[in-house]
């Protein structure tokens, strides 16, 4: 179909293009109907679908036979590097991040911070969140420990998930200590901080609060999706 068909069907039944749209996914509950219009102006989608999102990302493609098809290419010009990763690749890691999550007390509505560079397991912090119905809000990496602070006593996560530093043209940013500043200053405290270290730099954990992003993970049961 052209474009213009597609734009001329969804003009003739948008109600109709966007339940026919939905059946392209894979659904724990199917919707009634795609626009719920009750309380307009404030619409909502899908409103009585389950859908886990970590699963259509991610382990559907698996299931369905793409387990060795690229689903991450990350290509850095800052460190000069390129790293592929399947989806079986990524399902595995996602599952075994979700999996030491949940071990740790993140269950379905609980929030999570995500503090991190543009990197791969910023990626699959986001989905280990989506897998077990958490909810993640991402802050920018290397926000000042203030503005950090303010989002943190917004968000009131269980638990926040940041790297040891960003890399930038030139210099290297130190994220821990900006997470510690922020953590000093916010008035709620998370349960727990999990932090991914990176060889341009090896940050000092809290004992107690923080944990390492491979050690935290180790001997911990894969978590399916909620």
């Amino acid at each position: 179909m052209s474009y213009a068909d597609i734009y001329q069907a969804w003009k003739a039944d948008p109600e109709g293009f966007w339940m026919r749209a939905a059946q392209e996914i894979e659904w724990h509950q199917f919707p009634s109907r795609a626009l719920f219009d009750e309380n307009a102006p404030l619409y909502e989608w899908f409103n009585d679908g389950l859908v886990n999102t970590c699963w259509n990302a991610v382990d559907r493609h698996v299931e369905h036979g793409r387990g060795n098809q690229v689903a991450l290419i990350h290509d850095s010009p800052v460190t000069h590097s390129t790293h592929e990763i399947t989806y079986a690749e990524l399902r595995d890691r996602v599952a075994s991040l979700a999996g030491a999550l949940r071990a740790k007390g993140i269950e379905k509505g609980d929030r999570v911070i995500i503090y991190m560079p543009m990197v791969p397991e910023a990626v699959e912090a986001m989905l280990a969140c989506a897998r077990l119905g958490a909810i993640h809000s991402v802050v920018f990496g290397g926000f000042a420990a203030h503005e950090l602070a303010v989002r943190i006593d917004d968000a009131r996560p269980k638990a926040i998930i940041a790297a040891s530093c960003g890399i930038e043209p030139g210099r290297v940013v130190h994220y821990k200590p900006l997470l510690d500043g922020a953590l000093a200053q916010a008035t709620h405290q998370p349960d727990f901080c999990v932090i991914f270290q990176r060889e341009q730099e090896v940050a000092r954990l809290e004992d107690g609060r923080d944990h390492d992003w491979h050690g935290f993970q180790y001997g911990v049961e894969p978590a399916d999706c909620v």
